[in-house]
Parts: structure tokens; sequence; C-alpha cells
């Protein structure tokens, strides 16, 4: 089956958002006197959202929704500080506008943030849809979100790519009916992607092209 259109990831796949990230749960760790984690660390927390994120990085037994609170307007205070395109996705993204290959992103970051960072982030690009965190909406790896990108665009899933960093995209992709096709550059390492069912994986942004 040819691929005919394709799903992106957007934290750890197109963005580095990392330092933002962590910079921002790090912010509110000491505020309320917990101990921070060095940005890496934050590779193994992210990818299920704000929620999961903020459960994993508050000691144990010490999460609480006001914590919860507080990262969520951290975060919108400096989501694109530091955060800024992987080497190479620019010229992969267009690179698919010019074969006229529809692509679309699906975040577990919240509606709003990953619209601002589409806008902010890749204002030459036309993206089909942009689809975050919504209410009503499953997180991944729940297939949900894939599906009604499907849907939107009116392409069956069996002819979409789906490319993502973390072993959560793998199962999406997988649920979903889409090829997964893991990004090496981002959040986590092969091993994982590998179990989580990559059927191919790529280094560069610049090989994705080849996949289609």
């Amino acid at each position: 089956m040819s691929i005919r259109a394709v799903l992106f990831d957007l934290d750890g796949t197109l963005l580095d958002t990392l330092e933002d990230i962590g910079g921002a749960m790090n912010a509110v760790l000491e505020r309320a006197g917990f101990p921070a984690h060095p940005i890496d660390a934050y590779k193994l927390m992210v990818g299920k959202g704000v929620r999961h994120l903020v459960e994993s990085a508050a000691p144990a037994g010490k999460f609480s929704e006001d914590l919860l609170v507080s990262m969520r307007e951290e975060y919108h205070k400096r989501s694109d500080s530091k955060t800024k395109p992987y080497p190479g996705v620019v010229d992969m993204l267009l690179s698919l506008k010019k074969r006229r290959i529809p692509f679309c992103v699906l975040s577990n970051k919240p509606q709003a943030l990953t619209e601002r960072a589409v806008e902010r982030f890749f204002p030459a690009v036309s993206f089909a849809a942009v689809f975050g965190a919504r209410e009503g909406v499953p997180l991944k790896p729940d297939p949900a979100g894939a599906l009604e990108a499907a849907t939107v665009l009116g392409i069956p899933p069996v002819e979409f790519l789906y490319l993502g960093d973390t072993g959560t995209d793998m199962e999406t992709a997988n649920a979903a009916g889409m090829r997964a096709v893991g990004a090496l550059w981002g959040f986590r390492e092969r091993p994982e992607l590998e179990k989580a069912g990559a059927s191919a994986l790529i280094e560069r942004p610049e090989e994705l092209p080849a996949l289609l």
C-alpha cells in the first residue's frame, strides 16, 4: 500500500522542546521545595501528557493538582524560549509540500500550545491539520487522534506514515493501522522504538521522503 499522507508527533520529532519543558518543571519543583532534575532526565518523562510529566517529576507521593496547574502556567510562559526545530526538519516538510503529500501534527501537548508552536516555528509550512490534547479526546497511545486525522484528510489510516520518537508514538501508529516509523534524533532510544513496533527507524529527517 502506498503512503499518501504523514502524521507527525511534535515534541522530540519536529521540535526540540526539552529545555523549555525541563526548565519549566524544575522551576515549579524548586518553588515547591522539591529537588530539580537534570534536563536530560526529562527525556523519559515526556510524551504522555502534562499530568504524567508532573507525576513523574514530583517526589514520590508529592503530586498535587496545584503542581499540575503551576506547571501549565509556567510552561505557557516559556514554551518557546529555547525550543527550536531539529536540523533538517523544515527542509523535510518543504520536500513533502513540494510533492503535494499532506501532513498533520498529533501531540499530547495542549491544543493551544500545539497550534502556537506550529505557527511560531513553521510559518512557511502548511499543515493540513494540527491536533493537540483536547477535552473528550483520549491522549496517545489511544489511536483516536490518529484516526481523526485520517478522517479529516479523507485518507485511509493504512495509507499514512506516522513519524514519532517514543514508544507511545509507535503504539499509537500501530493501533491506528498506520505505518510506524521511529525518529532516532528525539527523546528515546532505538530499543524502545523497536520494542513498541517501529517498522523502520531513521537517523535524520532527510531520510523520510525515501520511505514514501
